[in-house]
């Protein structure tokens, strides 16, 4: 998604955190990124439809629409991508943010260094494969396109996220042959995988959903990572 603010990456934040969201600002003030943020879900959500983003920071516990709601809605118009915000602990938000649509999680308090490595990952990630490649590759009916980032079944169009096509282009690439746990987290965030990371694992499952009816399925190899597999395998 290309940024309308002189080409630096535009980010909203959507948190009524408002000192939290004047911090980060004030962090990235010298970088390349161009920081806007709103308060509530309903104002973060139509500037998210309405304005091209390059990346949403999203906050769960918001007045009026919370984070779930927000991303719900916007993942029926946009396949921006999206880091939601949590409180420290609380896993289920977090499995329930990924089951949503979101690309990554970060829980509170968190370091701003560690903010701009989850951003820069997920920033490196969706846009260097939109340049890098341009081809189609097919598994049975299964069709992925690295330059739309598009994802069919034979002639019908599969909905998916951001982070899920990457993992989906990665396995088919792979076909038949184990990826690992570590390999696609490093791709998709830039660090090893922890027996404690849920994010994968709900990738995986709401990828598996998604292309079951092809005959097509990502088998799990217990301890070290996945292999995707056709019926003829």
């Amino acid at each position: 998604m290309e940024s309308e603010h002189h080409g630096r990456n535009s980010i909203l934040i959507i948190d009524d955190d408002v000192r939290l969201c004047q911090l980060i600002g004030e962090f990235f003030s010298e970088s390349d990124y161009a920081i806007h943020a709103v308060h509530n879900g309903a104002t973060g959500l139509a500037r998210a439809v309405d304005e091209k983003f390059d990346l949403i920071l999203l906050d769960i516990m918001l007045p009026g629409l919370d984070g779930f709601e927000v991303l719900t809605q916007l993942r029926r118009r946009s396949s921006v991508p999206v880091i939601m915000l949590t409180a420290r602990g609380a896993q289920e938000d977090c499995v329930r943010g990924l089951n949503t649509g979101a690309d990554d999680y970060l829980a509170k308090p968190f370091g701003p260094e560690e903010l701009a490595a989850r951003i820069a990952a997920v920033l490196r990630r969706t846009q260097s494969s939109q340049t890098a490649r341009s081809e189609t590759i097919s598994v049975g009916p299964l069709r992925l396109n690295a330059a739309s980032r598009g994802a069919w079944i034979g002639d019908e169009p599969i909905e998916i996220t951001s982070t899920e096509f990457d993992i989906l282009d990665l396995l088919a690439r792979a076909r038949g042959k184990v990826v690992t746990r570590d390999q696609v987290c490093g791709i998709l965030y830039q660090r090893q995988a922890t027996p404690f990371e849920r994010s994968l694992e709900v990738h995986i499952s709401r990828l598996r959903r998604k292309i079951e009816s092809a005959g097509i399925t990502i088998r799990s190899i217990r301890g070290i990572g996945y292999v995707l597999a056709g019926d003829e395998q």
